[in-house]
């Protein structure tokens, strides 16, 4: 059901607007600038005037995607981040940008994971000076496994670093994409002059700000200007440009989007060098909206009705109100403020009045959306993530899947008068994804079990059941490494074991928790019977 007194857009309006949307995450390992680039991307685009800086600077900005207190003190992503912009590119085109903030840290690969569900593309950033990193190539490896083909940034070239082909080798050696570089440096890292536009063949010079926090000014020039400028610099880069397309490196959008290579680009994020080059392959070659396939792997079309999936559930993002937003990605279709969706999952309708456009922490009232587009629905208390939403024709997508904990504590409530609030906040958690719950009777109500992926989630957990939600917890942690679903026939068995623990997940999976790997191979190895089912681990 639909609002009625708003007219629905037409199909072909719908496949317009979704042809104008790139929905794109950043990933990174940790350090890599991730959080930068997201800055220096905004600032590209205008939608800033001035960027924030890296964490741990005296007296400058934190950044606009990072807003939670624990991300403001410790410097890090802890929180995927949803930031929604208009670009007007070079040829003319208003187009709009989804750009979707990613926490670097292995302890938050689950949320990572999430938001890789709900993108056309990925912009992977490589460290100059580090190459690729362990937790780089984990989240490339569910790129690769979702079909979502990558762009290459490498990072920070005003610094001393790596020789560029030694780079482009090891990213094809390790991960198998072929690099095909749109810019080329000018200049070793750490002597960053700017890039040749490898389809034009222009110099692109870049003039420093003071701490990189205004637009770097940019000038193209012809070859003749540019040498004059930089010397022998320049003739080694065009000399490597020529390599590179001897050895077959120019780009290729169809393999590309088949996932068999990743254009290629250099920047300093700090500095925003090489910034707006990224926005533009963007918008000229990432990929808009798809038709999504649901469940049975079925195609829906794009301008079908309205149908979305849930990606994410947060709270605490504004302290004045305490309300929860749930975060879905527009699939098929346009939304409307005030339709009336239903919830796959349960059947149950429920109205939108309360949706609102993202950008960070900031919201505003949203009233239409279209295919890419992430949308925030307030309050929405019965979505979790992987929930699907549609209009009128029923849909149902494939299930965000929990990863396998490997991190175990037991939660109890600091102040036994305020029970209804730990149970309320343990619940929201669960709900959010910060952590899974588990539980048993022996254990009781009062002493759930957390589990998690990395043990930051705890310091999550912790920090926000102490301050957002009022009811502070001690954590005892627990020395089970391992999980496994089990069947309810095998629980009594496991539980007689020493070292074993069976508890159920609020979603009804029962999994029976093990000191250790070897110890649970072995009852398996006595008891062929067992069954031991395993999860989806945090390295897959």
């Amino acid at each position: 059901m639909v609002a009625p007194d708003v007219a629905s857009p037409s199909a072909p309006e719908i496949a317009g607007e979704a042809l104008r949307r790139r929905t794109f995450a950043v990933i990174s390992h940790p350090d890599a600038g991730k959080s930068t680039l997201t800055e220096a991307v905004m600032l590209h685009a205008r939608v800033i005037a001035e960027a924030g800086a890296v964490h741990g600077k005296a007296g400058r900005k934190s950044t606009v995607s990072d807003w939670m207190d624990m991300e403001k003190a410790r410097g890090i992503s802890i929180s995927s981040t949803a930031l929604q912009f208009a670009y007007h590119h070079r040829d003319g085109a208003e187009c709009v940008v989804n750009l979707v903030d990613t926490p670097g840290h292995a302890d938050f690969s689950e949320d990572t994971y999430r938001v890789l569900s709900a993108v056309d593309c990925a912009v992977m950033l490589i460290d100059a000076a580090k190459g690729l990193e362990p937790q780089t190539l984990k989240l490339f490896q569910v790129c690769r496994h979702r079909g979502i083909p990558i762009i290459t940034v490498i990072n920070k070239w005003d610094r001393p670093g790596r020789d560029a082909l030694e780079l482009l080798d090891e990213i094809e050696r390790r991960i198998g994409l072929r690099p095909t570089p749109l810019t080329w440096p000018v200049g070793i890292a750490g002597d960053f002059h700017g890039v040749i536009d490898r389809a034009t063949g222009e110099f692109v010079r870049f003039t420093r700000t003071a701490g990189g926090a205004t637009l770097a000014p940019e000038e193209r020039m012809r070859a003749d200007r540019a040498r004059e400028l930089t010397g022998a610099d320049f003739d080694t880069a065009q000399e490597e440009c020529a390599l590179l397309s001897a050895d077959g490196a120019d780009f290729n959008r169809e393999t590309f989007l088949a996932g068999r290579t990743t254009p290629l680009l250099f920047t300093s994020a700090i500095l925003n060098f090489g910034v707006s080059q990224l926005l533009d392959a963007l918008i000229e070659h990432a990929p808009a909206p798809q038709a999504p396939v649901d469940v049975a792997g079925r195609p829906r079309a794009i301008d079908a009705p309205f149908s979305a999936l849930v990606f994410k559930v947060q709270a605490g993002m504004d302290s004045a109100h305490r309300d929860r937003v749930a975060f879905a990605r527009v699939c098929s279709g346009a939304f409307r403020r005030g339709d009336v969706v239903t919830h796959a999952a349960s059947g149950r309708p429920f109205t939108t009045k309360y949706a609102q456009s993202v950008f960070g922490q900031q919201r505003t009232s949203l009233d239409t959306a279209y295919p890419g587009d992430v949308i925030g629905l307030v309050n929405a208390t019965s979505l979790r993530p992987g929930d699907t939403l549609y209009v009128d024709a029923p849909v149902e997508y494939p299930a965000i899947p929990s990863f396998a904990p490997e991190h175990f504590a037991v939660a109890r409530g600091c102040d036994t008068s305020k029970h209804k609030q730990f149970r309320r906040g343990i619940a929201q958690l669960e709900q959010e994804g910060v952590v899974q719950v588990l539980r048993s009777d022996l254990r009781g109500d009062q002493a759930p079990v957390l589990a998690a992926v990395g043990p930051m989630q705890f310091e999550v957990a912790s920090h926000r059941m102490g301050g957002e939600l009022s009811a502070p917890i001690q954590l005892e942690h627990l020395s089970y490494t391992v999980a496994r679903r089990t069947r309810p026939e095998d629980a009594p068995f496991l539980q007689a074991q020493r070292g074993v623990e069976v508890l159920t997940r609020t979603d009804g999976a029962l999994l029976a928790l093990f000191s250790d790997k070897w110890w649970m191979e072995t009852l398996l190895r006595n008891n062929p019977d067992l069954v031991l089912e395993p999860l989806i681990a945090a390295a897959d």
